[in-house]
């Protein structure tokens, strides 16, 4: 017998729910920058998914390697055990785009998991239990994750959590004292990201860098906001001139399919093989269908000019956004940018008259005083004056 309630009544009796206000708008479609909800009403992107649909919703390429991979086999094996083409193929793209020296990947299922494997690794390696973030980072949910999280309100109801965890100032060069002898290693955004897009100051990173490479700590970037093309270079490590000892990866790295990645060195990654063997296990992760539409992705980011156009659409939105009375500050690198409006309550009311003229924008988890603007990098001239002048018309209604 069917149910008698709407499926916007079953989104919220049936499905767990983490926020007591989602944006709760139904959507039946998704195609290139909008989102089409059941009503019919169209809205423009300005969140692509938090960073995960770079190339656009339903790209042709992608959807026809989803059904290729599908045709060929879904899930076969737990990871590693058997040669699937679709992760090897992706690796292979992976690696030709990144330093030399990250060389090696491990196929996970999503960010939280990248980066609970990267502090597992270097632990193993380095035989250390204390561990460095950052305040106001965010690098996942799950237990390690959230040990590394750098915001105790987010944190605090969860304890205890991993021990030997020091999280320091972000940007502040006297604060890295801190890593010593005993890091395992240090685990940062080059960006902030939810804390509000927070860029790292001159030097900052190659002062992080230096002290890692002095205590014989891993420097771990965790790119998983900031990477495949999203700040104007294909990585945030490239922009900056800093090469770490891993970077993890996800939200676009699957073009819309769960995905996530651990690279560093091969000599790195192969500890996983002894004391003990199996060092880290999945079964799901590199799915060959994530696989080939994250590898199909990324190929339609090379083989289209969006990077190169990054830096111009960033100041287009730059310059006609901060001269607005209720702007206090637009923040960011290339398409991740912050508005900042100064008030939580604005913000609120600003995503809820984006809304009603047609636009999907996000918040910060730790910055409630801006709103996010990251829409696919496949957003074109036309589309991205219209979301202007869409953002002007809601804070324009501001009260």
């Amino acid at each position: 017998m069917k149910s008698k309630k709407t499926i916007r009544e079953q989104f919220f009796s049936l499905l767990g729910q983490t926020s007591p206000s989602p944006l709760g708008v139904e959507i039946h479609k998704a195609e290139g920058v909008f989102l089409l909800s059941a009503t019919g009403k169209r809205y423009l992107d300005l969140i692509s998914g938090v960073s995960v649909s770079y190339v656009g919703h339903a790209r042709p390429e992608v959807i026809k390697a989803i059904e290729d991979q599908a045709r060929n086999h879904l899930h076969l094996m737990v990871y590693g055990e058997l040669i699937q083409q679709p992760q090897v193929l992706y690796a292979s793209l992976l690696t030709e785009h990144l330093p030399k020296a990250l060389n090696s990947v491990y196929f996970v299922n999503s960010g939280s998991e990248a980066n609970e494997a990267a502090m597992k690794l270097a632990k193993r390696i380095t035989g250390r239990s204390k561990m460095v973030c950052f305040k106001n980072a965010y690098h996942g949910s799950t237990h390690g994750a959230l040990s590394m999280m750098g915001n105790e309100s987010f944190r605090g109801a969860f304890r205890p959590l991993l021990p030997g965890v020091t999280a320091l100032r972000f940007n502040n060069k006297e604060d890295l004292q801190h890593i010593d002898k005993r890091t395992a290693c240090v685990l940062v955004e080059p960006i902030q990201a939810e804390a509000g897009i927070r860029l790292p100051e001159l030097g900052f990173l190659e002062a992080l860098r230096e002290r890692c490479d002095r205590t014989g700590t891993l420097l771990i970037f965790d790119e998983i906001q900031t990477g495949f093309g999203r700040t104007g270079t294909l990585f945030a490590m490239q922009k900056y001139g800093v090469t770490p000892d891993m970077v993890t990866l996800a939200k676009a790295l699957g073009g819309g399919m769960p995905l996530g990645a651990l690279v560093c060195n091969k000599t790195l990654m192969d500890a996983w093989q002894s004391n003990p063997v199996l060092g880290h296990i999945t079964t799901f992760g590199g799915h060959p269908v994530s696989c080939a539409a994250g590898c199909a992705a990324f190929q339609v980011l090379l083989e289209n000019g969006w990077v190169k156009e990054v830096h111009e659409k960033t100041e287009f939105l730059k310059k006609t956004l901060r001269v607005h009375p209720a702007v206090c500050q637009v923040r960011g690198e290339g398409l991740l940018l912050a508005v900042e409006l100064g008030s939580a309550s604005k913000v609120e009311q600003t995503l809820q008259l984006l809304l009603e003229e047609g636009v999907m924008a996000d918040g910060f988890l730790y910055c409630d005083t801006a709103f996010r603007i990251a829409p696919p990098l496949c957003i074109n001239k036309e589309e991205l004056e219209g979301a202007v002048t869409s953002v002007l018309a809601a804070l324009d209604k501001l009260k």
